[in-house]
């Protein structure tokens, strides 16, 4: 098969791809660098993709008559499934060898990968990409599966939009196109459906789109630049608009999250996109020779493969030692899943891109046979290949069915919800019944004190009390729970109105909302005051490798010493002792993890109860000489002659 004739080189855009995978790159394994938005480097890609993959089909059909969509689409697949499949095999027998939440669904995700729609299988799936938890192995994916897609469909539309009499009249269908998608993109985010609108296809096609329609104005603009183009004031523009727009691409990437919406950030990054691609490939662009530099010239030329590897690196080197998927990434981390795929990268493209790419996949085999019957030397080596291969499909196998379907997190908080589900069914045991009698009661020093007893505690949480309740069941029959996912403090005071609206509200009231993000002294304040003069509260402290945990529970420490009726249950102290009790995601406990956290809250009630007996004894010292004085007085005026009865005459 003959070689299809090389391609035209678009100036700067090698040194494009740099600039967006180093974004890209940066944002994952550095976060708490100042590209706070670095994901806009993925829209990058698709202006370029957009800009490229039509302007080549246009000079196809313009040279031949048409498209010859068999020709595209092998050259497509010998530029992606050779380096695709090499990462996914040997990431996923890693992730077999690593074990544990790493392999979670991880067949899904292999299925998203062999058949280019990753962003939809995990739209259906109900995934989120903003989650906190467990990162997904293969989640880079998503953007690969859109610009496969967009091979896949853009070749058999592209005969439609050349129906259009002008290159002007075509760039404009894709724009409005390009709208269309980005409004989209904006009714999902403001619906909350920020999955949907980042995964979709239909939501984030307006980079490509945008690249569809710079190559419609564009077209053979490189080749056969207009007069105007050329003259040294137009040229001087455009170059201006490409710097300042780069420089602004750039800082886009740095917005924080309070700074910019999601859409705001893609938008931006994309209409800046789009105005250095059209500085970069302009005729005579010193723009473009500047993004042609060698060094950013040789990251571009691996760019697919660099992005293809850093994020399941990543994944797996924080599985392999042990940092949770909610935890920051440490420094050393990330430097180490840096070189890891540097290493990669090169080695994917020298062995393994390269040589498909230039000979095709018939080629390539045919050359490693003719190796085979030429050497020994070439013999040893296609045997080496052929096992590497047998061990990476046995190991993606074994990883596939060995991929429980959810997280060690996910599992307890299920569980949780189950024995609630079951506790509500059942009737309520007995506070004297035997699960109470199998625990060993917490000394008191009090003789007096009884513990306190199930029927006389609400408590509410989120999933690390979720998790906790087949314990908080057995230690405290008669409980009544009420726990969910993802809540925060701030949801409390809204829960426990509707739960004294319907008579739930015992007399010990335990709240354990501190996970899911920072909280505040008036949240606080309007717990207390819900609770009437003979209800006790019970704050929960939490633990999970979260930045705000410090805060909020030096927050609630000090809350609980402004007030005699407040306790502390002091749960990050009893766990950050046994990490070993805590599931995969270092936040919620597995069933002896539970345990403790009953046990917590169990010491925080008898200390709850002592401080109410000892304020009782120091109101009874301080009321007693006044009883006794006027218990005295009253004896006195009693006896006295004045009021003694008349004797009988």
């Amino acid at each position: 098969m003959t070689n299809p004739a090389p391609r035209p080189r678009f100036a700067g855009l090698d040194g494009l791809r740099a600039v967006a995978v180093a974004l890209v790159v940066v944002y994952h394994l550095f976060p708490g660098s100042p590209l706070q938005s670095g994901y806009v480097g993925v829209d990058v890609f698709f202006v370029i993709s957009g800009f490229l993959i039509t302007s080549l089909l246009i000079r196809e059909r313009a040279e031949g008559g048409r498209i010859r969509l068999g020709r595209f689409w092998t050259r497509r697949a010998r530029r992606l499934l050779p380096a695709l499949a090499l990462m996914v095999t040997v990431c996923a027998t890693a992730a077999w060898v690593v074990g544990g939440d790493v392999l979670v669904d991880l067949g899904r995700q292999v299925l998203g990968a062999a058949t280019f729609s990753y962003n939809w299988v995990s739209i259906a799936d109900g995934s989120d990409y903003f989650a906190q938890g467990q990162p997904e192995l293969l989640r880079n994916l998503w953007s690969l599966a859109v610009e496969e897609q967009f091979y896949l469909l853009w070749p058999l539309l592209l005969p439609l939009f050349l129906r259009v009499p002008s290159k002007v009249g075509r760039a404009a269908v894709a724009l409005v196109l390009a709208a269309g998608s980005a409004a989209w993109l904006v009714a999902l985010t403001a619906s909350g459906a920020l999955t949907r609108a980042y995964f979709g296809t239909d939501s984030h096609a307006f980079g490509l789109l945008a690249g569809v329609a710079l190559a419609f104005l564009l077209q053979g603009a490189t080749t056969r630049p207009a007069a105007w183009m050329l003259r040294g004031w137009v040229r001087s523009v455009v170059m201006l608009a490409g710097g300042v727009a780069l420089v602004l691409l750039l800082s886009v990437a740095t917005l924080r999250e309070a700074d910019t919406s999601l859409a705001q950030a893609l938008l931006l990054g994309t209409g800046f996109s789009a105005v250095v691609v059209t500085a970069a490939v302009w005729p005579g662009s010193p723009l473009g020779r500047a993004l042609d530099a060698a060094p950013l010239r040789m990251i571009g030329e691996r760019s697919y493969a660099i992005y293809l590897w850093h994020w399941p690196v990543l994944v797996l080197l924080l599985a392999a030692v042990g940092v949770p998927g909610e935890a920051p990434v440490p420094g050393w981390v990330g430097l180490v899943a840096l070189v890891l795929t540097l290493v990669a990268s090169e080695v994917s493209l020298r062995l393994v891109e390269l040589p498909v790419r230039r000979r095709g996949f018939g080629g390539t085999l045919a050359r490693a046979g003719a190796a085979i019957r030429r050497s020994r030397r070439g013999r040893v080596r296609a045997l080496g290949a052929a096992a590497l291969s047998a061990v990476l499909l046995g190991g993606t196998t074994a990883a596939i069915a060995a991929a429980p379907e959810v997280s060690s997190g996910e599992a307890v908080v299920d569980a949780g919800l189950e024995a609630l589900q079951q506790a509500t069914a059942a009737p309520t045991p007995s506070p004297a019944g035997t699960a109470a009698a199998e625990h060993t009661p917490v000394p008191v020093p009090t003789p007096t004190l009884e513990p306190v007893t199930g029927d006389r505690i609400t408590a509410v949480g989120d999933s690390v009390m979720l998790a906790s309740a087949p314990s908080l069941l057995a230690r405290f029959p008669g409980i009544h729970v009420d726990a969910a996912v993802s809540r925060s403090m701030y949801a409390a005071p809204g829960i426990l109105r509707e739960l004294q609206a319907d008579g739930l509200l015992r007399e010990y009231v335990v709240v354990a909302l501190g996970t899911n993000g920072p909280i505040e002294r008036e949240t606080l304040e309007q717990i207390h005051d819900l609770l009437d003069e003979d209800q006790r509260l019970i704050l929960v402290n939490a633990y999970a490798p979260r930045s705000w945990t410090d805060g909020v529970n030096a927050e609630l420490a000090a809350f609980a010493r402004r007030y005699h009726d407040v306790q502390l249950a002091d749960w990050a102290g009893a766990i950050g002792q046994r990490l070993d009790l805590l599931a995969g995601d270092q936040v919620h406990p597995g069933t002896s993890g539970g345990e403790l956290f009953a046990e917590a809250l169990a010491q925080a009630l008898q200390r709850s109860q002592e401080s109410e007996l000892r304020l009782e004894s120091i109101v009874r010292f301080l009321t007693q000489p006044l009883a006794d004085a006027t218990g005295r007085a009253v004896g006195s005026h009693a006896g006295s002659p004045a009021s003694s009865p008349s004797p009988s005459p």
